[in-house]
């Protein structure tokens, strides 16, 4: 199929990147994130489109943009296509450019949302921009969705949609955002697109110990301290057994096919830890799902070195697989103990998605009609996106936001990371993959 995309498009995707980077919607998880500037903008780009965007808020000011392009087969399931406004906190002195800048330096748009993901967004934009001035129509109804709160709960973004709004995503099935068809340079010479098609759960989890507060000076074996930072040291030292899902174990026979190595994920005594050895830095993409995990992230005690406190508390970075979620909560019992008490601080479902489905398959054809040196292969995200509060409303989620990058260039570093920067030439290749998705999927 030839490329449909015109110039204009392409120079669109970068100026939009640049523009949304500029305004600011860092989340600081306090409520503080404003993403109207965002939405309007959004909603200004796609209304000159010829769509009829909506603006739907929660909270005054954390608003979302719902937008229905109409597809040519009414009897065609709709499919979702979502990107988040908000970006992570940046801090301007560790960079080498403001990160608001937007900057377009050397070929390379900088600044925080370059790659998470206001480059999506853009490339949304783009995208249904170029359709309207060619009068062209996707197979299925496309809609669009850009959300507010993201990067914290979701409360105030797709949670909001889902819970509030259904009537918007009428016939949606499935969903595409953040997190997959990215180049992973493996340093063997070969390019892999990894698409998503599951995510782990979220499991954020709030430990309180309590004991008998007192004078430091005096024998106190009632120590909340102690027996928080006891569960803490225990969980970060217990080492959670495989779980290989679906999706994790057809990454491996894709990666085993690749390399030419012996591999079944199903066969009994199956030493996934050796098998991933052999997978060098491509392991990377296979191994934070192949098991639970729950990394301790904060701890809090105590006002004064000489007095004990009678409380102490701590939270951890919880993540479990499909079908994971019983065993990470019985796990987490009894690393815990009986002298600390542990909650949700915030909870989501883990996602799988069929790989064998015509929709991965339009995928895999898009990035390989652009890409055709490239290797595509499904994988599991070890963190979650919109897909979980979308899911409520029975849309299967995967993650598909195409780029073609150079080798060096580290894509998942860049995510919250310092000098968050996305090539042009990569926008331009994301831009028509995509275009050549939504069109025939």
């Amino acid at each position: 199929m030839a490329d449909q995309i015109d110039q204009r498009a392409l120079d669109e995707v970068v100026r939009f990147t640049s523009e949304l980077i500029r305004i600011d919607t860092t989340n600081h998880g306090d409520g503080s994130c404003r993403e109207r500037p965002a939405a309007e903008y959004a909603a200004e780009r796609l209304a000159e489109a010829g769509l009829t965007p909506r603006l739907l808020e929660r909270t005054p000011g954390r608003t979302n943009v719902v937008a229905r392009v109409e597809g040519t087969d009414p009897g065609a399931d709709a499919l979702l296509v979502h990107g988040h406004l908000d970006v992570v906190p940046a801090e301007p002195a560790d960079w080498s450019v403001h990160p608001l800048s937007g900057e377009v330096r050397d070929g390379v748009v900088w600044g925080r949302g370059a790659i998470d993901m206001k480059n999506m967004d853009a490339m949304v934009l783009a995208v249904v921009r170029g359709w309207a001035r060619a009068g062209v129509r996707p197979r299925r109804d496309v809609v669009i969705a850009f959300t507010a709160d993201e990067e914290a709960s979701a409360l105030d973004g797709s949670g909001f949609l889902a819970d509030q709004h259904a009537e918007l995503f009428e016939g949606c099935t499935e969903g595409i955002s953040e997190s997959g068809a990215f180049t992973f340079h493996d340093g063997r010479g070969n390019q892999l697109y990894p698409i998503a098609a599951g995510e782990r759960g979220t499991g954020w989890l709030k430990l309180t110990a309590r004991g008998t507060a007192g004078h430091g000076s005096k024998v106190n074996r009632d120590n909340a301290v102690s027996r928080i930072a006891a569960a803490v040291a225990r969980i970060g030292e217990h080492r959670w057994p495989v779980r290989l899902t679906p999706t994790v174990r057809a990454a491996l026979v894709a990666l085993a096919e690749l390399y030419g190595l012996e591999a079944d994920p199903t066969a009994p005594g199956f030493d996934v830890d050796a098998f991933l050895e052999k997978l060098g830095p491509t392991a990377a993409l296979v191994e934070p799902t192949v098991r639970n995990s729950a990394n301790p992230t904060m701890l809090t005690s105590g006002y004064k070195v000489n007095v004990v406190p009678g409380e102490a508390t701590a939270y951890v970075d919880g993540r479990y697989l499909p079908g994971g979620e019983e065993e990470f909560r019985t796990t987490l019992d009894r690393l815990t103990g009986p002298d600390v008490d542990w909650e949700f601080h915030h909870r989501e479902v883990a996602l799988q998605a069929p790989v064998d489905t015509p929709t991965f398959a339009a995928m895999r054809a898009a990035v390989q009609e652009f890409a055709p040196e490239g290797h595509v292969l499904p994988y599991c995200m070890s963190g979650g996106t919109d897909a979980k509060q979308f899911s409520r409303l029975g849309i299967r989620g995967y993650g598909f936001s195409p780029l073609r990058t150079p080798e060096g260039f580290d894509y998942q570093a860049l995510f919250h990371g310092v000098d968050e920067r996305v090539p042009v030439e990569a926008l331009h290749f994301g831009t028509r993959v995509l275009d050549r998705f939504l069109r025939t999927a």
